[in-house]
């Protein structure tokens, strides 16, 4: 089955409507609570900041978010590759847009549509919002307009100014562009660069092309009516004249002949395989043209292997994104307080992205794109997930803007600048994706026991859709197929394989097993044949351990209790058994792991030490080093208690068992999570706060995991069955659809003994 993504119009629309509609919410930053609270952030306390930057314009950055903020303001005049749509249908785009800002560099960005097409209007608009933001990101307004609103606003206002289409797809074109010179051993110079595509973004890649190099006299742009060339006028406007060559090149084939370099931000089908036979030694092909190239990469090697080939896709080696570049672009400098993103700043980051091109790949970002990462040919620009970019990106944009003067606040401290920049970023969403790739990977057919109900579909369905391995959904066909039906999604019907008991010619090998399983607990075949045939969680339990699945996902049904004592009758997840229940909770870039919550009623001292183990070893399933804290009301030994002596002992059982992570206790919360409370304690055997608390029942573990997800609104993920030998994981009853196919993608990532 192919790994490639499927997305549906009804996927698409579910994801901006749920859990509620849009992309992005607006929380304080600050405390809200009190009439103490009330009174400082607004009346009368909000006064004496007002004050202060009336008096110095420039404290507005120490005492309001502008210098963390963009807008992201657009007409909607050119909205990805669907035209003039207008403001409101350019609104979902431009708040996907202020998504990533926040996402790959911590900016904060809202989206501001303008209903006007007049560059006058919008300009106005544009200039007198100036003092809300620390930048301007301009998005999806057509040329040439784009060019004229951007340039005025530049000139009329003290922030940077940035159009993305035209920049941040420049930037990543002179990235690329600068390593594949270096795999052909050309110089920039020298190369003959041909250019289809006189639009902003087509413009703008040219002039930074030129800024870092590139000779006028061996440029050829061309539009869809040819060579732009001097003394032309069909067509032209004064972009495109200050491109004009001096040549007797008429159409673009011609241009093409012993060319060094191919770009193209122009349309699918543009280039011809012998456009590309005809071009010099190692041809560069940048074909960006978006949904689909002016050439494929395939096309492009069939007449020339040596051609080095980029696209806008993401399914194809060499993406030319420009989420590599705005984000990191406008976080290095709104960092030094930035009065404009010059070509200075845009040549720093074009070739600090391609010096971390050179470098040598982590695993986990390799893993998430399924192949081997390495410098050549295939791999020319870093992946968009790549950790490294927001610590190595925006330094490079800030000196560039400090030396060019710029900037209003230099960064004395590149170093600590740079560890700040680490800080930053969210740790939850590396391990997600890394848990995502690793499921990818095994392609695991994984088992859905729950198929009358509609989240649990949803998960099948964007389980197989998102190309992780092939949903086996456990349920009466005409079920399932009215239930989908009934919410749109009547289409994935025929591409999911429904299983029960009617239609497997296992039944009678599950009931054998079962059988010989059950025959000295109490149950006769008459009580086998009824569990196999008509309980959905044993007979998906009877499928995994025949090998005719790779993973199973229940649960969201029944009370987890009541499954786990379903799933016994075919396996052994017992307490005694070893088996743990591991629930982690995801908030604000943190991530915690409560154990146990699923399995262990009042463990003792010696249990306790086997979920620590447990969790430990879940945490590095996840990627994180394990640092284990035992949990209680009392901190070594105080206040004494009877009921707190079981998790004084605890640590010393895995003392004695040599463990090979970090582990203290007994400890309250506090000490665990707090660095500063912790400090109190010096001796404490952890080096950092605690990522995986062993608390004292399964009680307390569930009153925890309960109060974090309604109070303060944590992701929850589990409980992640840990401790048996097959791959399992339970549900809760309240789970949504993405919490369901989480847990399915944690089955999935489970090693095969």
């Amino acid at each position: 089955m192919s790994t490639k993504m499927t997305i549906t119009d009804a996927d698409a629309l579910a994801y901006h409507m749920e859990p509620r509609p849009g992309k992005f919410d607006v929380s304080p930053s600050t405390p809200m609570t009190t009439q103490r609270d009330l009174s400082l952030a607004y009346s009368p306390g909000v006064a004496v900041p007002c004050e202060a930057i009336a008096k110095n314009p420039d404290a507005a950055y120490d005492y309001t978010n502008k210098g963390n903020l963009v807008a992201v303001i657009t007409n909607g005049t050119a909205v990805l590759g669907l035209g003039n749509l207008g403001a409101l249908a350019s609104k979902p785009v431009m708040e996907g847009k202020a998504v990533l800002f926040k996402r790959f560099a911590d900016v904060n960005s809202i989206d501001i549509e303008l209903d006007t097409e007049d560059p006058e209007a919008f300009i106005n608009a544009v200039r007198l919002m100036g003092p809300s933001f620390g930048g301007i990101n301009l998005e999806d307004i057509k040329a040439p307009e784009c060019f004229i609103i951007e340039q005025r606003l530049k000139e009329e206002m003290d922030i940077p100014v940035f159009h993305d289409d035209q920049h941040g797809t420049a930037v990543i074109c002179a990235a690329g562009l600068i390593n594949a010179l270096k795999i052909s051993g050309k110089k920039i110079e020298d190369v003959r660069i041909v250019l289809n595509g006189a639009g902003a973004a087509g413009i703008a890649c040219l002039e930074l092309i030129k800024s870092m190099g590139a000779q006028h006299n061996n440029c050829v742009m061309c539009d869809t009516k040819g060579v732009i060339y001097q003394g032309r006028t069909e067509g032209m406007n004064q972009w495109k004249s200050a491109h004009a060559a001096v040549t007797d090149l008429r159409t673009l084939e011609e241009a093409m002949q012993d060319a060094d370099i191919f770009l193209g931000v122009s349309a699918k089908g543009a280039v011809t395989p012998e456009m590309v036979a005809s071009m010099a030694k190692d041809p560069v092909i940048f074909a960006m043209a978006n949904p689909d190239p002016e050439i494929t990469p395939e096309e492009a090697h069939a007449v020339r292997p040596d051609a080095i080939v980029a696209t806008g896709r993401s399914d194809y080696p060499n993406q030319v994104n420009n989420v590599l570049g705005f984000p990191y672009l406008f976080r290095g400098a709104l960092d030094i307080r930035a009065r404009a993103i010059n070509d200075e700043m845009k040549i720093a980051c074009a070739h600090a992205l391609a010096d971390l091109a050179r470098e040598e790949v982590p695993d986990e970002v390799a893993m998430a794109y399924g192949r081997k990462l390495q410098f050549g040919r295939d791999y020319i620009i870093p992946t968009p997930f790549d950790p490294r970019l927001i610590y190595v990106v925006p330094p490079a944009v800030a000196k560039a803007g400090m030396d060019t003067g710029v900037g209003r606040r230099p960064i004395v401290d590149m170093v600590g600048y740079e560890e700040s920049l680490r800080a930053r970023m969210d740790p939850t969403a590396h391990i997600l994706r890394s848990i995502n790739a690793r499921a990818k990977a095994r392609q695991a057919r994984m088992i859905f026991a729950e198929g009358d109900d509609i989240r649990v579909l949803r998960a099948a369905v964007n389980y197989q859709r998102s190309g992780l391995g092939k949903a086996l959904v456990v349920g009466r066909e005409s079920g399932v197929k009215e239930l989908l039906g009934s919410v749109g999604m009547g289409d994935a019907f025929g591409e999911l394989e429904i299983v029960n008991a009617a239609n497997t010619p296992h039944l009678d090998a599950y009931k054998e097993h079962l059988y010989n399983k059950l025959q000295r607990s109490g149950h006769d075949r008459q009580d086998v044949n009824r569990l196999a045939s008509r309980d959905r969680h044993v007979f998906s339990a009877l499928m995994l351990a025949h090998g005719h699945g790779d993973g199973l996902v229940t649960g969201a049904t029944r009370k987890s209790a009541h499954v786990l004592g379903l799933l016994n009758h075919v396996f052994d997840a017992r307490a005694e058994d070893g088996a743990v229940g591991v629930t982690a909770l995801l908030l604000n870039g943190r991530i915690v792991l409560i154990t146990d919550t699923l399995v262990h009623e009042w463990p003792d001292q010696e249990d306790l030490a086997t979920i620590a183990e447990r969790g430990a070893e879940v945490a590095r399933t996840l990627g994180l080093e394990p640092r284990v804290a035992f949990v209680s009301f009392s901190t070594f030994g105080s206040p004494v208690s009877e009921r707190a002596e079981k998790m004084h002992q605890a640590p010393k059982v895995l003392e004695q068992r040599g463990v090979d992570f970090e582990f203290e206790g007994e400890m309250t919360v506090d000490v665990a999570l707090n660095p500063q409370a912790m400090s109190h304690y010096p001796f404490t055997r952890l080096s950092g706060p605690a990522n995986v608390l062993v608390v004292p029942a399964r009680h307390s573990a569930s009153i925890s995991v309960k109060l974090m997800q309604e109070m303060a609104g944590a992701t929850v993920i589990g409980p992640i069955l840990t401790g048996i030998d097959q791959s399992i994981q339970i549900c809760s009853t309240v789970s949504t659809s993405s919490d369901i196919l989480n847990m399915a993608i944690l089955a999935a990532c489970k090693e095969k003994k």
